[in-house]
């Protein structure tokens, strides 16, 4: 017998969504995320559910991310309506977490990626645990920030959404709180513990009998040389800036950052500064920029390059930051002629 994707349960005044794909990492699928809406949904006016709960089945962590290798066989045979529909369905779900009228704790212990955060961090509740390992990379694949990432990222403290969205770097739960994508930090060993505490109905009861202060954050160790040269004003300056600090931390940021897709830094400069609104005027961006990476950027060759061939050798194009200019730049922010995305 199959296993669901999703497992919902009731527990006490608790409703608990758990993604059940742990052999993907849990990585979300259309299906899941429709599952999520729907439970939500049901849960919204429910009198005796005073709470929501989102984890991951396994070991290994939350998610990481959405099921990209479905959506680039789709685009690479020509189908952009898989696409289509799973942004603007997971966009539509991160909204409603954001928008939630009870209590969503998220449980980001182990890895979160993307669409993981996604469906955390906009909740109203975020903890982390010593195991998490948090990030949006996907700058790597040829994509940007999507899932409102853009709009935590441009909130982060200084410029270390700038940093984080760029090198894609991979953070520890004490950073996900100094960066602002997280709230509390409990020990993985007492998430049994905070579960069934929490679903006695008292959310901040349960975190504060359970949460300890987080470790230091190495982010913020590094604020001086982060802020000092992602506060350029193009990929390129950042570069040089970080080739000529003295930190070997930094040097290793721009090596990483070469090696990502030209365009997807540059759009995604672009799209953290952008003067956001509201989580929904983000969504709305990430919904052009996420279908115009699968037109006319990278993302195709991005995920062939790490997950279907897996040579991890991109022919990012164009190849080089010089040849992606502000009108190209552009496209990827220009109204959709096949209509934007309502929420």
């Amino acid at each position: 017998m199959t296993e669901p994707e999703i497992l919902l349960d009731e527990q006490g005044a608790l409703g608990r969504i758990t993604l059940n794909r742990p052999k993907a990492l849990n990585s979300l699928t259309l299906g899941m995320v429709r599952s999520m809406a729907e439970a939500l949904e049901r849960w919204r006016d429910a009198g005796h559910i005073t709470a929501v709960l989102i984890d991951g089945a396994g070991d290994r962590g939350l998610c990481a991310g959405g099921d990209v290798r479905a959506l680039h066989d789709a685009a690479a045979a020509g189908d952009e309506s898989l696409p289509a529909t799973f942004w603007a369905e997971e966009y539509r779900l991160n909204s409603a977490l954001a928008n939630y009228p009870k209590p969503v704790v998220g449980l980001m212990d182990g890895i979160c990626m993307g669409g993981g955060v996604g469906i955390t961090a906009h909740g109203s509740h975020r903890v982390v645990t010593e195991r998490s390992r948090i990030g949006m990379p996907e700058v790597g694949i040829g994509f940007v920030p999507d899932v409102g990432g853009t709009y935590l990222l441009s909130r982060a403290p200084g410029e270390l959404g700038t940093h984080l969205a760029l090198s894609a770097a991979p953070i520890t739960g004490a950073d996900a709180i100094q960066a602002g994508m997280a709230d509390h930090h409990v020990p993985s060993s007492e998430l049994p513990a905070l579960v069934e505490a929490l679903a006695a109905g008292d959310v901040d009861a349960a975190l504060a009998k359970y949460a300890t202060p987080p470790p230091e954050s190495d982010l913020a160790a590094h604020r001086n040389w982060i802020d000092a040269a992602y506060s350029a004003d193009s990929v390129e300056q950042i570069l040089e800036r970080l080739r000529y600090r003295p930190e070997e931390a930094a040097h290793a940021a721009a090596e990483v950052i070469g090696a990502k897709s030209p365009t997807a830094l540059k759009v995604a400069l672009r799209s953290l500064r952008t003067d956001f609104g509201s989580l929904e005027d983000a969504l709305r961006q990430e919904f052009r920029v996420s279908m115009a990476c699968v037109r006319i950027g990278d993302f195709v060759e991005g995920v062939r390059a790490t997950l279907v061939d897996k040579d991890h050798r991109p022919r990012w194009s164009p190849p080089e930051l010089a040849e992606v200019d502000d009108a190209r730049v552009a496209e990827f922010f220009a109204p959709r002629p096949d209509g934007e995305l309502v929420l």
